[in-house]
């Protein structure tokens, strides 16, 4: 019997890229610099997300946003620069529309869990009031990140079940689908672009949407 529902945050229930690109753009307003483009941080970031995977998500951020600043000369603004990134990026984060219903229908009959590599917190980000328990990678050395079998490892005694009573739901393939069967609970895979499945590993049910999740979830009762 399925007891609880976990999922993956960032690009599962909440826009974070178009909320990182908002954050990018104060910044880059702020610093009015013309050597220091949207590009410049872009890139900039997303280079530190490949060479820092492990580290906490807000000082991968700030790694990079040091790094940008330091192609101008400008690193000692590090502080004011990642407040204000980190301030308009979690501020901008919302839920993805039919979010707050599907999570409200759902909590009738499952618990909820919030489980994500990233910083996205969920009383930040419109998500307040639906989880049962909350897990965010490396905060405080808690798990490590996705795909680490130590991350499900400890979903699971957070959520006080068994693999076999909890789905995991996210976009990623690898953390959300390989990563969760491979540790006995059933994967979802949010795939609104209808992409193909990329391994071997098959998930338990591919949506484009979450509003779909629900009637999955009714047929596995």
């Amino acid at each position: 019997m399925i007891t609880t529902v976990a999922f993956d945050a960032d690009e599962t229930l909440v826009a974070t890229s178009a909320a990182v690109k908002l954050a990018i753009e104060a910044v880059v307003q702020h610093v009015n610099d013309p050597a220091l483009t949207f590009e410049v941080f872009r890139e900039d970031g997303r280079h530190y997300w490949k060479i820092m995977p492990e580290k906490h998500a807000r000082v991968i951020r700030t790694h990079a946003l040091r790094h940008s600043l330091a192609r101008a000369g400008r690193e000692h603004q590090i502080d004011e620069v990642a407040e204000l990134f980190f301030s308009v990026r979690l501020g901008s984060t919302k839920p993805f529309p039919g979010v707050v219903e599907t999570l409200t229908s759902l909590k009738a009959d499952y618990q909820l869990g919030y489980a994500t590599n990233g910083n996205s917190l969920s009383h930040l980000c419109g998500l307040e009031g639906y989880f049962a328990f909350e897990i965010y990678a490396h905060d405080e050395g808690v798990v490590p990140k996705k795909p680490s079998p130590l991350f499900y490892k400890g979903l699971l005694e957070a959520a006080g079940a068994t693999p076999e009573q909890v789905v995991y739901v996210g976009d990623d393939y690898e953390n959300d689908v390989v990563g969760p069967k491979a540790a006995g609970m059933r994967g979802v895979w949010l795939n609104p672009g209808n992409q193909l499945v990329p391994g071997e590993t098959r998930p338990d049910a591919v949506i484009e949407n979450l509003i779909e999740l629900p009637r999955i979830l009714a047929g596995w009762r």
